[in-house]
């Protein structure tokens, strides 16, 4: 029997990260290209596109790369569970805060699966577009993606689909993460998460976990006879940014009826006004929580998450040429995959997956300014309370 040849070196830090997962690779050519793809995630490509990646790794084509992410027999899923069975060997049962999130990408015609006209967050209106449930951690200043899994509209069905709405999806990922041992003390979540009580609040309530959501400014709230709402005195805090800079807030509590273990705030920056814009409307449940508390953690939601679309979009998370879901989804892994590996380098989510430490080389491949960002994404967590 001829032994395999070595599958090609890289860089070093990379090569490490990615013996991690060479076990699921049936030839050392898929192997190659999950390592080559994880070098184009990090390069300093401004487009990430399979035959950009091919020319800066030295590959004569694009050919390999697309194979791999299109008929290679190896299984997304196994790669996605070692992935997070890496994260919770570095956390070693530290609870981490679990946010849930949209990401959507403008996209041109219909060809590709699930595209559609629908509201795209980070654009804030309604474009043509593919939209994903995303699932992120927070530990001790550094983020890292979970879990994410695509939107698909009732129009863009097909055969053997099921039409799940997002709060749905997302309930499915709670319970695939608390099953896998992670231990998130703290759930974050926007208004389309917040109003759906049945799917998603009654999973966290289910599994007795705190959270602080969005809710609408016109949600509804049943009192009994005789009772009514109170809305407390303002608190100012002060809202601290990944910069150190500040502004100052204002917070206060909503009562309907009786104070219970769901609370209800209202945020905003300017308390006269009170702009529709900028105005939040929060419901907490976790217990002991200052006024300052719930504003500083829910406004952190929105920084985190665009600091996120920021680095995904660094890595080359909407830089595929890619039609058919089973391909963008090997796609958005290697993303997670490669987002995870130089986070795993920063101070906070040490020791890494390698044998022995290692630097961030000093290699025309590395992209020191895309480190620094996602490095430094989610640094004002550094200064605020830990739950």
């Amino acid at each position: 029997m001829v032994e395999p040849r070595p599958a090609a070196p890289t860089v070093k830090f990379v090569d490490e990260y990615c013996q991690w997962y060479k076990s699921l690779f049936p030839d050392v050519r898929s192997f190659e290209a999950f390592k080559y793809l994880h070098v184009g995630c990090i390069s300093e490509l401004k487009r990430k596109t399979l035959p950009e990646i091919a020319k800066i790794v030295g590959l004569d084509n694009q050919q390999g790369l697309h194979h791999f992410l299109t008929t290679s027999p190896w299984d997304i899923e196994k790669l996605r569970d070692l992935r997070l069975e890496l994260i919770l060997q570095v956390l070693k049962g530290r609870p981490i805060i679990l946010i849930i999130d949209e990401t959507g990408d403008k996209k041109k015609g219909n060809k590709t699966d699930y595209v559609k006209r629908q509201y795209i967050g980070n654009l804030g209106k309604v474009e043509n577009g593919i939209v994903a449930v995303t699932a992120y951690g927070v530990f001790c200043g550094m983020t890292f993606p979970l879990l994410f899994e695509v939107y698909k509209p009732r129009e863009r069905l097909k055969p053997g689909d099921k039409y799940r709405t997002k709060p749905e999806i997302a309930a499915i990922m709670m319970r695939k993460l608390e099953s896998m041992g992670f231990n998130f003390n703290l759930v974050l979540a926007d208004s389309l998460y917040g109003e759906s009580g049945k799917n998603f609040i009654a999973v966290l309530d289910e599994f007795k976990k705190n959270y602080i959501v969005a809710i609408r400014s016109n949600h509804s709230v049943k009192l009994l006879p005789r009772q009514h709402t109170q809305y407390l005195k303002w608190h100012k805090f002060k809202r601290v940014f990944s910069d150190l800079s500040s502004e100052n807030r204002f917070i206060r509590e909503i009562i309907h009826g009786k104070r219970s273990e769901n609370r209800y705030w209202q945020i905003t920056p300017v308390r006269e006004k009170l702009p529709g814009n900028t105005t939040w409307y929060v419901i907490s449940k976790y217990p002991d929580l200052t006024p300052r508390d719930v504003g500083n953690f829910y406004g952190l939601r929105t920084w985190v998450e665009y600091g996120l679309k920021q680095s995904k979009n660094e890595l080359g998370w909407a830089d595929y040429r890619l039609t058919r879901y089973q391909d963008i989804e090997r796609w958005w892994e290697i993303v997670c995959s490669s987002y995870l590996m130089v986070g795993l380098h920063s101070e906070q989510m040490q020791p890494s997956p390698a044998k022995s430490p290692s630097k961030l080389a000093d290699h025309p491949w590395w992209d020191d300014e895309l480190a620094t960002k996602l490095l430094e994404t989610n640094s004002q967590w550094d200064e605020q309370p830990q739950p």
